[in-house]
């Protein structure tokens, strides 16, 4: 009788057991992930210092909700479409478009340049701090992602609350909350791509434009929480 097939299971069979696959993958996701944020950063500064586009924003409200409406959609299909984030160049148009119309960009022209350059410069901090965090650390996040979940739809709640009551407070204690998430999510989505022997997740090395999507988004929703904390307490 011909034998059993064989049956193997472990880090040493992952494809990120090769190291030079490994770094490959991490170098395209960082090099990714460093081209969309000066694209949003140079959208950003268009929509604070660039005074014609400055107002033409504010009188054509349609602009942001259409902006909103297609970040979502291309959200939806990067996360949803496996066939277009992994086929090239469709995955990097898609991303390109995603990028620039990016909800960092639209919601930095309800603020004044001052707390929107400070919020820059706190997320650098805090995302490189985190990144470099998840790298060393040997604590797996990657296995906390049903706590993430619950969090999540948790401050979800907590949102609708600070909606209808309205109070100054809240919002502080909402803006606190949502950077404490999402640097959580930052080291989560970080040690999904890294991968190691102390990750009991991994993101797959096909998938390096999801990659840079996700730490993209993190980073983000990071920004526009710390705007706000920094908004509302001066």
């Amino acid at each position: 009788d011909p034998a059993p097939p064989v049956y193997s299971t472990g880090f040493q069979d992952s494809v990120f057991a090769d190291s030079a696959i490994r770094r490959a993958f991490i170098r395209k996701v960082y090099l990714t992930l460093m081209i969309q944020l000066l694209v949003t950063v140079g959208i950003i500064c268009a929509f604070l210092y660039w005074d014609s586009l400055k107002e033409w924003t504010w009188t054509n409200n349609w602009f942001s909700y259409a902006m909103m409406a297609t970040v979502t959609v291309l959200i939806v299909v990067l996360s949803c479409c496996d066939n277009i984030r992994r086929r090239v160049p469709l995955n990097f148009i898609t991303l390109g478009l995603f990028v620039s119309g990016t909800q960092a960009a639209i919601k930095s022209k309800f603020f004044s340049a001052e707390p929107v350059l400070w919020a820059v410069g706190a997320t650098a901090f805090v995302s490189f701090s985190l990144s470099v965090f998840a790298m060393q650390s040997k604590y797996d996040f990657t296995m906390a992602s049903g706590s993430l979940w619950v969090f999540g739809w948790t401050l979800f709640s907590f949102g609708l609350l600070c909606a209808i009551f309205r109070s100054q407070f809240a919002y502080i204690a909402y803006a606190c909350l949502g950077t404490l998430l999402f640097s959580l999510y930052l080291v989560f989505d970080t040690q999904l791509i890294v991968g190691g022997k102390h990750r009991k997740y991994e993101v797959s090395p096909e998938e390096y434009v999801f990659a840079a999507l996700s730490l993209y988004l993190d980073i983000v929703v990071l920004f526009l929480f710390l705007l706000k904390l920094i908004n509302l307490c001066r």
